[in-house]
């Protein structure tokens, strides 16, 4: 498809998922135009929390920057012809959460070849990327390993256990799961382990109840979801199958369906990144490189890419998160009220964990 004829069939998705600004940035003036590709939008941990706190950050940090140009999509190929759209409307700078990093490479390519860098964002784009900003991908394993250790009690030692990772097209998949794996070997026994195509909740859904088939109802000691939607499947399987009582089950991205799991009892656990962080980091990167200034005093590590050596990277902390310790996480941090969490039915659930107020 011709450049013209791409930018023309992509712009009403653009439109849909909330592309804005005039379009065509030239960072004249120290005012760059980004461009802020996401892998999903609406509910998801992207649309109500990275999504906004981006864009006010970008306003905030450079307030007569053009509005940031925004689209977000779980299709990879869709998110390839978003970006090369916006590669056509000539933003200056992009921020890239990759749906499939490796898909996403040749169009990182072309933006390098327009002049344009990329931040990628959460997780680690294929190509020349100009920098890279995430959370320890490692350390939300280990959490994950350790909180499901915990919760098992002493069928932590020799008890047998799924693990549900996440798509082998995602590089933190990879990461996760060798996180967690530091934790878990020689403790208990993996007797499933499922790496979920596209990180989709459906596929977790099958895989889970094809391992209860296989290990029998009662002979699951625990699973280790890589994040809340993964884990909400599991979840789901194990009810679908009426196994009492539920295993613990992990998390990540603390989702408010997961909160709400959690403090229900469904749910043991799930990993809290501080997108305040995470967006910030983005911001100052993006503005920096838009005005072709130096990432030294942003960046506080690097990594490596299969195209790309020492690319400035900011590797930040999580949290993990049980019933116990939600008001001084996540309600805290103003992530979310007592309100959201406590619908009606979690009420009496609520107050027993001292969500009041």
């Amino acid at each position: 498809m011709g450049r013209g004829s791409l930018a023309v069939s992509v712009a009403a998705a653009l439109a849909l998922v909330g592309a804005c600004g005039s379009g065509g940035g030239d960072g004249k003036d120290g005012d760059p135009t980004i461009g802020l590709l996401l892998p999903g939008g609406g509910a998801s941990r992207f649309g109500q929390f990275d999504r906004p706190l981006i864009v006010k950050g970008v306003k905030k940090l450079c307030p007569s920057c053009p509005a940031v140009q925004v689209a977000a999509t779980p299709d990879p190929a869709v998110q390839r012809q978003q970006l090369e759209a916006m590669i056509t409307r000539g933003v200056d700078v992009l921020v890239v959460a990759a749906v499939d990093p490796e898909l996403l490479r040749p169009s990182v390519v072309a933006a390098e070849r327009a002049g344009i860098p990329v931040v990628a964002y959460d997780r680690l784009a294929q190509g020349p990327i100009s920098g890279y900003v995430t959370f320890d991908g490692a350390e939300v394993g280990r959490l994950q390993g350790e909180g499901l250790l915990k919760a098992m009690g002493t069928k932590a030692d020799g008890g047998q256990i799924v693990m549900m990772n996440g798509a082998t097209t995602d590089p933190n998949a990879a990461w996760f799961k060798r996180g967690a794996l530091s934790v878990l070997k020689g403790k208990v026994k993996i007797a499933k382990s499922y790496d979920t195509v596209n990180w989709r909740p459906e596929n977790a859904f099958v895989n889970m109840r094809g391992a209860i088939a296989a290990l029998g109802a009662g002979r699951i000691d625990g699973v280790l979801a890589a994040n809340d939607s993964l884990g909400g499947a599991v979840i789901s399987a194990l009810n679908a199958t009426e196994v009492r009582p539920l295993p613990p089950v992990t998390g990540q991205d603390a989702d408010l369906a997961a909160v709400r799991r959690i403090v229900k009892g469904d749910q043991y656990m799930t990993i809290y990144k501080p997108y305040r962080s995470a967006a910030d980091a983005a911001v100052r990167m993006a503005v920096a490189l838009g005005r072709d200034e130096p990432l030294g005093s942003i960046a506080t590590s690097t990594v490596d890419n299969a195209t790309s050596k020492n690319v400035p990277a900011v590797l930040l902390p999580s949290v993990s998160v049980t019933v116990g310790t939600i008001k001084d996480t996540l309600i805290k941090d103003g992530l979310y009220t007592v309100g959201q969490i406590c619908t009606p039915a979690l009420r009496a659930a609520c107050a027993e964990a001292g969500l009041t107020g």
